[in-house]
């Protein structure tokens, strides 16, 4: 398993496969444009490399790549004061999950956006996912608000906050 930064529309194709089929809001593509135009230094992805099948690619000893996950964020000025990171996405296709994948991911995007000078970082997600709670209380993250009825699916969600040291 590898992790790239976003490198172009060409890729757009993959980030909203693994999103759509992972969280719960349904984005449409000017969704993902707003942030990875805007903030394409704070998208990463997650590769799994794989051999390929064939005799003649084998020969060749070529592998190929194939996207399952990634993570999409911005930062921007918060009340006109510090920076503040965001973490819109996070996805992991669920075949590579428990392999430190999300882990791995949101370190690269958290160190990115502190290295950017982001004060803090914050996300939403909804409050029964176990998995997801644990995964950035693990990093430190606290339980700032509790936001009802946030998701269109009518569920509430946790804001989650990063201070980030100087």
């Amino acid at each position: 398993i590898f992790l790239t930064p976003y490198a172009g529309e060409a890729q757009l194709p993959a980030i909203t496969a693994l999103i759509e089929h992972e969280l719960s809001e349904p984005y449409n593509v000017y969704t993902y444009r707003y942030f990875l135009h805007a903030w394409p230094q704070f998208c990463f992805l997650a590769w799994a490399e794989q051999e390929a099948n064939s005799a003649a690619a084998a020969s060749t000893a070529r592998t190929r790549a194939t996207p399952i996950g990634v993570v999409v964020s911005k930062l921007e000025p918060h009340r006109g004061q510090q920076l503040r990171g965001y973490i819109a996405m996070l996805s992991v296709a669920p075949g590579w999950r428990g392999r430190r994948v999300a882990t791995r991911l949101v370190h690269l995007t958290v160190r990115a956006l502190h290295a950017a000078g982001a004060a803090e970082v914050v996300l939403e997600t909804e409050v029964d996912n176990v998995a997801s709670l644990a995964l950035y209380e693990s990093f430190g993250f606290i339980r700032e608000k509790r936001l009802f009825r946030f998701y269109m699916n009518g569920k509430d969600c946790f804001r989650l906050l990063l201070p980030v040291p100087p």
